[in-house]
């Protein structure tokens, strides 16, 4: 199955399709399949999160288009270290922003590939907090540091006390992980390799 068919065809779970201009990205490096499905699996969930910061806190200035597609390439740096896609490894991180930058994206947007895992390292907005967390919870993996920075950037937002938030927040990402096992099942049906 070709990268253009896994990150826009028909999915089980429903799964959004990635922005064109990710998807053709993803099929000029020629991403294997595996790592395809999982940018489709997170840049879903970050969708979700997008929706439901607008709703919640409308006040917040997000940049929703940076996220979705920071969410669809952050780990595209694994189509050139493979190795990480199935064990640990942070190479992937500054190859995938070269990758993007080499690729003609922007570095506002290329950014996201070098930053999903570092979360508390200086100048990380709400963009790049929402890809993070949507790189974890995807899978149901609950990070009290990371959802801790998201509570406070939405409390400093619009003044409400950080524990309504927590609690907002919480059920938000209950709802969404309770849908891990359907995603990582689809993740999984993807070969590693081309």
């Amino acid at each position: 199955m070709s990268a253009a068919t896994i990150a826009t065809g028909e999915t089980d779970p429903p799964l959004r399709a990635l922005p064109e201009r990710a998807a053709a990205v993803l099929a000029g490096v020629d991403a294997p399949p595996r790592l395809v499905a999982h940018l489709r699996a997170v840049h879903d969930v970050a969708a979700r999160l997008v929706e439901w910061v607008r709703l919640r806190c409308p006040v917040l200035e997000l940049d929703a288009e940076a996220v979705l597609f920071g969410a669809a390439t952050h780990d595209i740096g694994k189509a050139l270290h493979p190795a990480e896609l199935s064990g640990p490894g942070a190479r992937h991180e500054e190859a995938g922003r070269e990758l993007l930058l080499g690729h003609g994206v922007e570095p506002r947007l290329a950014r996201f590939a070098g930053t999903h895992a570092s979360w508390t390292a200086p100048g990380t907005g709400a963009e790049d907090l929402l890809v993070s967390l949507a790189d974890k919870v995807w899978k149901n993996k609950r990070v009290t540091e990371l959802e801790d920075l998201v509570v406070a950037l939405l409390a400093g937002a619009d003044g409400r006390a950080a524990w309504e938030w927590f609690m907002e927040l919480d059920e938000v990402l209950t709802e969404i992980g309770d849908g891990a096992d359907r995603r990582l099942a689809y993740q999984m049906s993807h070969p590693l390799t081309r």
